[in-house]
């Protein structure tokens, strides 16, 4: 939103009306990108096109009733943000409106022209100060420290832009949003600084310097840490048909990921699915604290029936969010749900612009926005010298599960993993829905060192040879629908079944089970190591001359395929039991076919 200290005037007055689209003809003193209030209810409007005095506006709101002769007033503001303690465990519309407080003021349905802070301005925050009185400090220098959350300590920074000597702090006490923290002399004046912020959502926040990702972003997913693997401030797409499950996906890993913040963007999705993220959230746990997840959770609400224009606005709103607690040296991860129906209102946009249409009427600067939405992901050193990342997992809904359609192929030219959901997998209850012969991870070779670093240096080997037997399956069962699996030589009937070994015992995974629900990172690579080692020991049975049929039969084969929801993450133990008896009945058949 804008802030509340802007007074608006006025700057013309419509002459034409298209949707959410609206011309107007007045002042020549008018910014791209300014935001403007149209009619007597005061609509939020952005300025997205200017011709001399002509001006032309997209409107965030309903625009019925609008009509030529309604006077239009300028804010002198780009539209942006309010940061600050607060956020955490919110509930925003994608103009970051707090949804709690429009409730209570128009009911079920967003009334037109309602304009509110963000952020609670009388609410009293327990600021502790950290930096010294006279020390040199600039932009995101941490001033103090909040309690925002029992998950989250806010650290207050000095504003982007500002620097100066510290003259003067505030002491350890209760303060507001609005209350002067501190004084900076920038040798001209000295400027006081509260602990709210703002910032134009369309423009990145600086760092000192972008890293390379190197440090895994644990899921909890096995499918997605272990075979395509995302790191802290990668870039992740997952498309996927309707009922493929993309935001069954994303509600697991917004669960379960070892992110100290998540901003979860609903854009342009159905109400019951965000009903649905609002009621769970609430009860569900954090799984390392315990603490109820909202408590580190930021919530942008922008369903379909919302007006199409806000929906755009949306994506860039959760962004800069995640960018100012990424400032503070956080790891935060950002759910988009999803990307389509953020470029379908562009395309509506473009529609009413009456711009010339590229592929399937999508504007020709689809591939740019899609380039400068995923550009702000990444791992960064900050100007307080800490490192914090932005990790973006954006949802794709292409038509018919058609992955030529432009939105996907023009969002897998610039994220570097790619999550594809196949509907036949989620037609046979195979969840998650990843389809490993179609998905991979352009980031194995940033994490192989973070993986023998935690001691599974044996990993990468693990992974390729896992994937090479279901690449080989995948071959093999065109000819078993022909022939049929019996008429297959022992090898590669022992092939189809390590297959099903992995998907069944290792791929598949029960968000319902409170056991399967969440794999750690010991037990997913243990898992994985039982398979391969029984896949080898097997071969060499079979080659010495073991019927395939008496080695599937093994009654440790049951084993691999219940330690998804037999073995606990917390009994590593249970895997070296399992390996052991893995080895004595190998052992016993090898001896019998010596």
């Amino acid at each position: 939103m804008i802030g509340t200290e802007v007074t608006p005037r006025r700057i013309g007055e419509l002459t034409w009306v298209n949707g959410p689209v609206v011309r107007a003809r007045g002042s020549e003193q008018v910014g791209m990108y300014e935001v403007v209030l149209v009619g007597p209810e005061h609509l939020v409007g952005e300025v997205i096109g200017l011709d001399h005095r002509e001006i032309t506006i997209q409107v965030y709101e309903e625009t019925s009733g609008l009509r030529s002769g309604t006077p239009v007033y300028g804010t002198g503001a780009p539209l942006s943000v309010e940061l600050g303690p607060g956020l955490m465990s919110s509930v925003f519309d994608g103009l970051q409106r707090p949804l709690t407080v429009m409730e209570m003021r128009t009911g079920a349905w967003i009334g037109r022209g309602i304009r509110l802070t963000p952020l609670y301005r009388k609410g009293l925050w327990p600021f502790s100060p950290v930096a010294e009185e006279g020390a040199p400090v600039s932009g995101g220098s941490i001033l103090g420290v909040v309690r925002e959350t029992a998950l989250v300590e806010h650290r207050v920074m000095v504003p982007p832009g500002l620097s100066g000597r510290l003259v003067w702090l505030a002491g350890e006490g209760p303060l507001t949003l609005e209350d002067e923290i501190a004084r900076i002399d920038n040798d001209r004046e000295a400027i006081g600084v509260t602990m709210l912020q703002q910032w134009p959502v369309r423009r990145p926040r600086p760092y000192l310097e972008r890293l390379r990702p190197s440090e895994l972003l644990t899921t909890g997913q096995r499918v997605l840490d272990t075979f395509f693997s995302l790191p802290k401030g990668g870039t992740s797409a997952i498309p996927g048909g309707f009922g493929a499950g993309k935001t069954v996906v994303q509600h697991q890993v917004a669960k379960w990921s070892d992110a100290d913040v998540i901003v979860y963007v609903g854009c342009g999705e159905r109400g019951n699915e965000m009903a649905d993220v609002l009621r769970q959230f609430p009860e569900l746990r954090d799984p390392r604290s315990g603490h109820p997840l909202m408590e580190r959770t930021i919530l942008i609400v922008n369903t379909s029936n919302m007006p199409v224009a806000a929906r755009e606005a949306s994506l860039y709103t959760g962004l800069t969010i995640a960018e100012y607690y990424r400032d503070m040296g956080l790891d935060v991860a950002m759910m988009a749900d999803s990307t389509s129906r953020w470029a379908e209102a562009l395309r509506e946009i473009s529609g009413r612009l009456e711009e010339l249409p590229a592929e399937e009427g999508f504007p020709a600067y689809l591939s740019t926005r899609l380039a400068e939405f995923y550009e702000r992901a990444g791992r960064v050193t900050t100007f307080n010298g800490t490192t914090g990342s932005v990790s973006l997992i954006g949802a794709v809904s292409p038509p018919g599960a058609d992955f030529t359609e432009p939105v996907t192929q023009q969002t897998r030219r610039f994220v570097r993993c790619f999550w594809a959901l196949d509907k036949e997998l989620a037609a046979q209850r195979h969840f998650p829905a990843v389809d490993w012969l179609q998905s991979y991870s352009q980031y194995v070779d940033d994490l192989g060192p973070w993986w023998e670093a935690q001691g599974f240096g044996d990993w990468a080997m693990l992974r390729a040879r896992a994937l090479e037997i279901l690449q080989r399956e995948g071959h093999l069962q065109q000819i078993v629908q022909l022939i049929g699996a019996d008429a297959l030589p022992d090898d590669q009937r022992l092939l189809l079944e390590t297959a099903r070994l992995l998907r069944e015992g290792f791929l598949q995974q029960d968000a319902t089970d409170q056991i399967d629900t969440f794999a750690g990172i010991d037990k997913q690579v243990g898992m994985l190591r039982l398979i391969v080692d029984f896949h080898d020991r097997a071969a060499r049975l079979v080659a010495a001359g073991c019927p395939i049929g008496v080695v599937r039969d093994l009654p440790v084969v049951t084993r691999l395929l219940r330690i998804r929801q037999t073995v606990p993450n917390d009994r590593p133990d249970m895997l070296e039991s399992i390996a052991q008896e893995l080895s004595g009945q190998m052992d016993a058949l090898q001896r019998s076919y010596a």
